[in-house]
This record gives structure tokens, sequence and C-alpha cells, in this order.
């Protein structure tokens, strides 16, 4: 099974999706007049100002809800991955997506506040599903994303959290995968009966703890080995150009690897993003597409960063050709495999506790574990609510009760099946989830982007006005755009169902 889920994976991530992503990041750069880089004072501003409502939650904790999705194994355990299989190089091409993946977070998030709405709670519903139809009008092609979302968030990606979750844990405690894998069932069940609030609040709480902690850290092992820094950049940039270098057999890899991972980790362009930011409460829906633009900084430059700067600087990494299986570079003692083989330690979250090790002895492992724990529950958390309220779109928000409590408890197999599976299943399982939304998503916006273009051109002009930005859809010539109406009348009745006719005028 484990051979067939890899060749799946490859299949699914194969060149075009690869450049169809760096593609989408830089037409979109361009198109938006590089908003990530003119509108990054912006972005700071907006991701602390906002207030909740009894529909939508504030900027902040959506951000907090995206961050919750975004930073997760794909920041300790993906990244090590990454230097693994395609070389220090794949660290570069990671930061390339992210400065070209914040306008397309920009894109789809800004889509999905534009075509929000309500759902019979009274609270904000949005993501890829919704923009698809209520922008293109094709209700198939939504529910397609929908699929692919419900399977991605609520039964592939979720191994991986839950396998990395036990595996650092193991490494650390000795503690059995089963039982990890068990207590996280355990806490899943207790945290996603509260609803997306509750998602809300705990993701407020947790993430920046954890993200700070995780920082300060990386700081201390590269403070303390402040000799590597500049053999350490110079080696990715080397290794991300430089064909004839050590690991030039695989440049292309380093593309392919830095681009994968860095989506991964990032999801800019996967369509997950945009669950969160149509939560929010905003006046108008550019702010959010700022606020999300800033998560893709936050979570690569900071977080996967943090993570690389840590493994490289102390050397704890081996490079190992993913296609050939030659051994590139192996800097980590070989361990024992289940026929009783030495094999190469494996790429994962081994690669960070080792480097933390190195400087804190008997420290690391403890450390990551406890990251790990923290990155990966959250995530699973957010996965949860895409994957319902994808299950809302396709039921038009009236999903039977018995749907959810099987979504519930397919996650919750899915979170226990990962802790006790292989490291190659899960992460192949993982790709194919995230490389399914992808293909469907970038596509969507590519066609959809006119919307998002508008809102942008709209919020700068307000702005330079001296005026706090409201927003309008007639105005600037958007349709199906139903609760930005509601909203501007100040009232609160649930917007009409998505199906209406789709369009978006010429201004």
């Amino acid at each position: 099974m484990s051979e067939l889920v890899q060749s799946l994976d490859g299949l699914i991530w194969s060149a075009p999706l690869i450049y169809l992503c760096l593609g989408a990041g830089l037409y979109f750069s361009i198109r938006t007049r590089f908003m990530q880089v003119r509108g990054f004072k912006e972005m700071l501003r907006l991701t602390t100002s906002g207030k909740t409502s009894a529909a939508g939650v504030s900027s902040f904790q959506a951000l907090a809800m995206s961050l919750s999705g975004r930073i997760g194994v794909g920041n300790i355990a993906g990244i090590a991955t990454a230097i693994a299989a395609g070389g220090p190089g794949a660290i570069f091409w990671m930061w390339a997506m992210a400065f070209l993946g914040a306008s397309t977070s920009y894109i789809e998030c800004t889509l999905a506040q534009i075509y929000k709405q309500k759902d019979d709670h009274g609270q904000y519903r949005g993501g890829p599903a919704y923009y698809i139809e209520k922008g293109m009008g094709q209700r198939w092609y939504a529910i397609a994303f929908a699929i692919s979302t419900i399977v991605g968030t609520g039964l592939l990606l979720p191994t991986v959290q839950s396998y990395e979750i036990a595996s650092s844990v193991g490494n650390a405690w000795g503690v059995p995968s089963w039982i990890s894998g068990l207590l996280v069932v355990i806490g899943l069940g207790v945290i996603i009966v509260g609803g997306v609030r509750r998602i809300a609040t705990f993701a407020e709480i947790v993430v920046p703890f954890m993200a700070m902690g995780y920082m300060i850290m990386a700081a201390i092992v590269m403070a303390l080995n402040a000799e590597q820094v500049p053999v350490m950049f110079a080696l990715i940039m080397d290794n991300a150009f430089n064909p004839n270098a050590a690991f030039g057999a695989i440049l292309g890899l380093a593309v392919q690897w830095g681009v994968k991972r860095g989506i991964y980790a990032n999801e800019a362009g996967q369509g997950t993003g945009p669950h969160a930011a149509a939560a929010a409460e905003v006046s108008h829906p550019a702010k959010q597409g700022y606020v999300q633009a800033f998560s893709i900084y936050f979570d690569t430059a900071i977080v996967c960063t943090s993570t690389a700067f840590m493994i490289l600087s102390t050397g704890k990494y081996n490079v190992i050709h993913p296609e050939t299986g030659a051994v590139l570079a192996e800097n980590l003692p070989r361990v024992t495999n289940a026929a009783g083989e030495l094999i190469p330690a494996p790429a994962g979250s081994g690669y960070t506790q080792a480097a933390i090790e190195s400087v804190f002895s008997g420290f690391g492992a403890s450390f990551v574990a406890l990251a790990i724990l923290f990155f990966a529950f959250t995530t699973i958390v957010a996965y949860y609510y895409m994957a319902e309220t994808n299950l809302e779109y396709i039921a038009r928000n009236k999903a039977p009760a018995w749907s959810v409590k099987v979504l519930k408890a397919l996650i919750m197999a899915s979170v226990g099946f990962g802790a006790v599976w292989s490291s190659e299943g899960v992460w192949a399982l993982g790709s194919v989830g995230v490389g399914l939304m992808a293909w469907i998503n970038v596509i969507a916006i590519i066609i959809l982007q006119k919307p998002a273009l508008l809102a942008l051109k709209d919020y700068e002009a307000q702005k330079k006005a001296g005026l706090d930005p409201t927003f309008d859809p007639d105005k600037v010539g958007i349709r199906n755009a139903e609760i930005w109406k509601e909203i501007g009348k100040g009232s609160g009745p649930a917007p009409a169902a998505v199906g209406s006719r789709p369009g978006v005028e010429t201004p």
C-alpha cells in the first residue's frame, strides 16, 4: 500500500504542479504590483485590528486559526524531509515559494471573504468551494474541491501530524505509538465538539505561545553556532543554483522539494487558508487578504526558517537521492530498521531533535516533542474545521447530524491510524492530500482573480482618501457577494444560499 501511495504522490506532484504553483505566485505578484512588499506595513497593522461579532471571529483569531493549520509538522519534520531529498538548496526555493505565495494567499483569502455566507447557526462560512460556485457558477467543480478537501483534511493529512507526534514522543520519552495516538484522539474529540469558536479561542492562545518558544530556541542554537551561519547561507545559495555543487545532481529536486514542502508548510494556493479567512469579521475583504498574506511570511520566514537554520547550522542532516537512494551526505549515525539492517537515519523530526541535542544534551528530544505536540495538534483541529466546512457546503449548510458525527469519527480514526503507520506512507498520504487541493484551487483562483484585484484597488483608493475602507460589491462591480449588502446595512440575516448566477461586471 505504501508503494502505491508514493507512486500516486509522484504522479500528482509532477513538474506541472510545481511550475503551476510558482508561476501563479509570480503572476499574482505582478498583478497585485507586489502587494506583499508594498503592503507589508498594512499587513502588520491589520493583524491585530478588528473585532469579533456574533457571526465572525476577529482578524487575529482568523490569523491564529489559519496559522494553526499552517504551523504543523511541515515546519519541523517537513523541512527536514525537504533537506534530505532536495539538499540545502531546497530552503532557498521554499523562501521563493513563500515570497510569491503571499500574493497567492491574498487572492484566495480575499475571494473567500467576498463570497462568504452565514450558516444556519449565523456564523460565517466560506472557502474555495464557495467562491468557485459563486464566482464561476460551476457547482460540480466546487463539489470536486469540497470532496478533495474532506478527503485531504479529514483522512489523509491528519495521519502525518499524528505520526510525527507519536514518533517524536517515542524518541523523547519511549511512549508506545499506540498510546500517543490514543491520547491525541481523545484530546481532538474534546476540542472539535465545541465548534469554530472553541477552535478560534484555542488557536489564539496556543499558536503565539508555541511559535515564540520555538523561535527563541532556534535563536539560541544559532547563536551558539554563530561561526557556522555564514557557511550555512553559502551552502543554501550554492546548492540552490550551482549544478556543480556537492548536491548538484539533485538541483531539480531542490526546486521540487522546496516548492512541495513550502506549500505543505505555508499552504499558499492549497486552498486551506481561505476557510479561516472567511470566518473573520472585517469591514472590507482585502483586510483579511492582507492578514493572510502576512501569515505566509510568519510561517515560512520565521518558523520554517528556524527549523532549517537549526538543522543546517549544526550539520545534523542527511541527503539521500529520493529516486536512486544514493547517500549524498550522511551526518547522522545509522539506525537499525525492522529487519535488523543499519540504514541512514530517516528524515523527520529526528533531525531537529538531533540539532538541539547537539547544543543542549538531554533536552532537545523533549523540547521538539513538545513543539511537535502543540504544532501538530492545533493543525489537526484546524483540519477538522476545514473538513466540516466543506461537508456543510455540499449539504447547503444543512448537513445531517449523523454525517457530522461520521466525519468526526473518521478524522479520529485517521489520527489513530497515522500514529502507528510508516513514515514514508503517511508523508505520501499527506502530499497526495495537499496536491489534490492545490490542483483544483490554483486553477480556480487564476480564473477567479478579478474580484480580488478589484477589491485591492478599491481598498487602496479608500485608504488613499483617508478612509477606513468598507466594501460595497455593487460599487466595484462584483456580483453574488450578497453577504456584504447585509453587512453594509448593518443587519444580520443570512444571505441567499450558494447557487445564484455568477458574474463580475466590468468596471
